[in-house]
């Protein structure tokens, strides 16, 4: 209504985000919230640390970066109080080629880099499973790192790098499972590049996060309908 609309003219919303996608996606919404009068100013971070700290001291209104099981997880480590308003749009993880490009035949001794952090480097694992590298204990879940792995005839060598320095480790390893943003900032298309991709599970969904206690501000609610507007869903899939 247009009474909203005058009483959210004027504000300003601060969003931490990852540069690519989500800073790109929110720059589209971005558009849609000046028609309301709003300004959106993102604020970038490389890393999935950061953007959770300043959402939870305030210092920005909502972060865009980050999927369910990883907030849940941070949440958990660091006695944070975020809570997701929103899934967005989805990032495939992929397994892309270093020195090996064929998933039919993985060479005995075949090293593997993927993300270190919690909940990436069990869902890198699972899909390395899928994939005939290795075989992971039965219970090993949202959690797996390397040392749940139960069989591993092919004596595969896993490494467990900082997400963002997954692609810098490409050329040195055989494969590497890669987040989809850090793969498009480095040049590489998840859909034409990786070997094989991640189906889609509703678990890793990328969302909208803020601090407990802010999910129903008229602010955020604003941004939640700009992100889900047509506007953003044709953007996501004309680019991506």
């Amino acid at each position: 209504s247009t009474a909203e609309t005058s009483e959210l003219a004027g504000t300003t919303l601060k969003v931490a985000a990852s540069p690519t996608p989500h800073a790109e996606i929110l720059n589209v919404a971005k558009e849609v919230l000046a028609e309301q009068g709003i300004d959106l100013e993102v604020v970038e971070f490389s890393d999935y640390v950061q953007p959770n700290l300043v959402t939870e001291s305030g210092e920005v209104d909502a972060n865009y970066f980050q999927h369910t099981p990883y907030l849940d997880s941070f949440n958990e480590e660091n006695g944070t109080h975020l809570v997701s308003v929103g899934a967005v749009h989805y990032e495939p993880f992929g397994i892309y080629p270093g020195k090996s490009d064929d998933l039919a035949n993985i060479a005995d001794g075949a090293t593997i880099a993927v993300p270190n952090d919690t909940t990436n480097e069990a869902r890198a694992l699972t899909l390395l499973e899928k994939n005939g590298f290795f075989k992971l204990k039965a219970d090993a879940g949202l959690t797996a790192t390397k040392n749940d792995i139960e069989e591993n005839p092919l004596n595969v060598t896993v490494d467990e790098v900082e997400a963002a320095q997954v692609p810098n480790v490409l050329q040195d390893e055989d494969y590497a499972v890669i987040n989809s943003n850090y793969a498009i900032n480095a040049g590489l298309n998840p859909v034409k590049d990786s070997l094989v991709i991640e189906g889609s599970a509703s678990a890793y969904a990328n969302i909208l996060a803020v601090k407990e206690g802010n999910e129903s501000s008229d602010k955020v609610k604003a941004l939640v309908a700009a992100l889900e507007s047509q506007q953003v869903a044709d953007y996501i899939a004309e680019k991506y």
